[in-house]
């Protein structure tokens, strides 16, 4: 239903035919099943954009595909001779950008659709995740002494002055933690975080539970019951996995309660110093991806900059690494080393001692991984210009430079320098997500070739059969607007009758709060409101129910004095209920459209 629209008006767009790319594809489907459309297809969107960085069509490129003169692929054969010559499989001279927009918005729409894998994948990345910690011991060990001391040395160039600022207020003001809505290790949720119990002998010696724990120290009797642990005894992270692609799934560890109430505490003063120190600002601020999205577009038209990729980022990030950052500041080491956890829960392989900083789950995660990552380049920045690196050297790579968690920015002729040093230090470079040699370059979920935008829209959900597919119908209505603003017009007209048998769907603007369609033109209102005369139009808006979690006495006046700003809680039954959603529901209304 949805394929086919957009696989016909991609042939129009580039005058070729599909008739026969369309009947491959469903007997494939009707063969293989989902997973020719969730593994197979993106699969040959991914060779595609190797190829657009090689600029020829190599032999290991395409695989389960029959090709023809030229190593083309048959299967969407039309759009690739728009894109290489069909003799000799070389990349034109002036490729067709609305070819390659086309072939990656058919091949790679539905590669992160929301779906459990299998359990045998399953199985595999868990097995993975405990290979990765093995590997990160054996990295540790042969890690030479000489590449630690200048890990630790430019580390200190770039980042003396944010990790002076954090240990002077760590030292001076402690921490304001909070608790999050997520799931905790101990299985606490919702306002029940609020009076955790358990504390341990690590964290108690950086940051006493009574400091923490309690509004004021009247309150001191009431933490008579709290328990600490001892090292020993402290609870693990408990891994587990979500979806990410039907391929693998994201694997992340759920940290205990109390690790999770101070690792947000540190992290919110990293936060805002990273915003007030230049360096960190400049390199590896996290508050917005659209810094490393122009330099994408940027590298994509002058090839000056790379885009690269690491695998299981989080999760190669060495205790070690962090430790030798933060060497000359023991209060913030100490700190940060107190809310780490260092043991997790892996199904099927118990208990394990932990070599890893923290993996995804830890609310340090990815601060610490993107000024790991940031330092590790610039020592191979240094070891390709043959000698240390100064503060005018910094300087001149702003602009040049940049990480988001394991999306890098580089200037390519440090590519080889940058892998390497990566390599050293126990990083893995997904070569198939990294670019440098072509003109398409991708960062942060935006796509380039030769400053042209080929981003895709995403399935992410089934598309809803009632309106009780709550989540169906939201996921639905987003893909609907988004390949509106994209231009996939035959996909929104479909969408739109699918929509209007489930829900009232109206022409809204961006800002209303109802679920319906955006449109070219302005909106038209169905009625005005009785007394306030301002247009309204009928559709359905998502009401989602917190799970009951009542909050009294201490633990409730301490949460409002963690709250951040001064300004009351938006949520007025805030003490009622918390957490995550337990359910959602569609109400029918009356409501402005925009």
């Amino acid at each position: 239903m949805l394929l086919t629209p957009i696989l016909e008006e991609s042939g129009i767009r580039c005058g070729t035919s599909t008739t026969r790319d369309l009947k491959t594809i469903a007997g494939r489907v009707e063969k293989e099943g989902l997973s020719f459309l969730t593994i197979t297809l993106p699969k040959y969107g991914q060779d595609l954009q190797r190829a657009l960085d090689r600029g020829f069509l190599g032999d290991d490129l395409f695989l389960g595909f029959s090709k023809g003169r030229g190593g083309l692929p048959r299967f969407l054969g039309g759009f690739l001779r728009l894109i290489f010559d069909e003799t000799t499989g070389r990349l034109l001279d002036d490729p067709s950008v609305e070819a390659i927009r086309c072939l990656r918005q058919i091949t790679l729409m539905w590669a992160k659709i929301n779906l459990p894998c299998s359990d045998k994948r399953t199985a595999a990345a868990i097995r993975r995740y405990i290979e990765t910690e093995q590997e990160v011991r054996h990295s540790d060990a042969n890690l030479a002494i000489d590449d630690l001391d200048r890990f630790h040395r430019v580390g200190a160039l770039l980042w003396n002055g944010l990790f002076s600022k954090v240990s002077n207020r760590l030292y001076a003001e402690g921490i304001r933690p909070k608790h999050g809505p997520g799931a905790t290790a101990d299985k606490l949720r919702g306002n029940a975080k609020w009076n955790v119990k358990q504390w341990t002998s690590r964290l108690e010696e950086q940051f006493p539970h009574w400091e923490l724990l309690i509004p004021s120290e009247s309150f001191l009797s009431r933490t008579d019951d709290v328990t600490i642990l001892s090292p020993g005894a402290e609870m693990p992270v408990r891994v587990i996995t979500v979806p990410k692609t039907l391929k693998t799934p994201r694997i992340i560890a759920v940290e205990p309660t109390c690790m999770q109430f101070v690792q947000q505490g540190i992290l919110r003063l990293m936060v805002e110093e990273i915003a007030r120190d230049d360096n960190s600002r400049d390199f590896v601020m996290f508050e917005s991806q659209v810094p490393n999205q122009h330099l994408a577009r940027e590298g994509s038209i002058t090839g000056s900059l790379a885009t690269l990729d690491l695998s299981e980022a989080s999760d190669r990030v060495s205790n070690q690494h962090v430790r030798a950052l933060l060497r000359n500041f023991p209060i913030l080491r100490d700190g940060v080393e107190a809310c780490r956890s260092r043991k997790a829960d892996v199904p099927g392989h118990g208990v394990i001692r932990l070599a890893k900083f923290a993996s995804m789950g830890s609310a340090l995660c990815f601060p610490m991984e993107s000024l790991v990552f940031m330092t590790v380049i610039f020592c191979g920045i240094e070891e390709q210009q043959n000698r240390p690196l100064t503060p005018e050297d910094i300087n001149r790579f702003r602009g040049k430079v940049r990480v988001y968690g394991d999306d890098i920015i580089v200037p390519t002729e440090f590519v080889h320098s940058t892998i390497r040093a990566l390599e050293t230090f126990g990083f893995r470079v997904g070569i198939d997500k990294s670019f440098w040699t072509g003109k398409f370059r991708e960062s942060c979920g935006a796509e380039y070739y030769d400053g042209h935008d080929v981003s895709i829209v995403r399935v992410r959900e089934f598309l809803p059969e009632s309106r009780q597919d709550v989540d169906a119908v939201v996921s639905t209505v987003a893909l609907r607007n988004l390949l509106f603003d994209k231009g996939w017009q035959a996909a929104v007209d479909r969408l739109d009758r699918l929509m209007e048998e489930v829900i009232p769907f109206p022409e809204v603007e961006p800002t209303s709060p109802l679920l319906g369609r955006w449109s070219y033109g302005p909106v038209k209102a169905q009625r005005s409101h009785p007394t306030l005369f301002h247009p309204l139009v009928k559709g359905v808006v998502v009401q989602s129910m917190l799970p009951v979690s009542k909050l009294d006495d201490y633990g409730a006046l301490l949460k409002w004095f963690l709250k951040d700003g001064e300004h009351p809680f938006e949520d007025k039954d805030h003490l009622q209920r918390a957490g995550r959603p337990v359910s959602a529901r569609i109400k029918t209304r009356w409501a402005r459209p925009y």
